[in-house]
């Protein structure tokens, strides 16, 4: 017999970060697009079958499927486990025209008791990526 679910779901809260990065879009977007470019800093390894992508991190996995990608500018994805339909995480990479500088926006979602925990997740995420890029 398994429990119902009394509990109503938290629902989950869109939040984006901004970062800036010294590398060419095309080859940031390798750093978050391609399974050997995230097993560099996003998870200890990465499969992709297609669409599918399967991250490893300390002996447990999980998958998540690319909702939609731009090469070189965005790759969204979506957690197998997700319950919430309109969450998902997603890497836009823009170029200032006049500068030319290029910022990585991550966008994701929390529930709002996770919010604070989860951008300093990412933070930590993104400097491991800056470190491997060598930015």
């Amino acid at each position: 017999m398994h429990a119902s679910r009394n509990t109503v779901m938290a629902e989950k809260q869109e939040f984006n970060m901004e970062f800036v990065v010294k590398a060419s879009p095309k080859m940031l977007f390798k750093f978050l697009s391609t399974p050997s470019g995230l097993s560099e800093w996003f998870a200890d390894n990465v499969n992709s079958r297609g669409k599918e992508y399967t991250f490893f991190w300390d002996g447990s996995e999980e998958k998540a499927s690319v909702l939609s990608k731009k090469t070189d500018q965005l790759i969204r994805f979506r957690w197998e486990e997700e319950e919430d339909d309109e969450a998902y995480f997603e890497f836009k990479i823009v170029t200032d025209d006049l500068t030319n500088d290029v910022s990585l926006i991550v966008t994701d979602f929390a529930e709002e008791d996770e919010l604070e925990e989860a951008r300093l997740l990412w933070e930590s995420q993104i400097n491991s990526l800056l470190h491997a890029i060598g930015s």
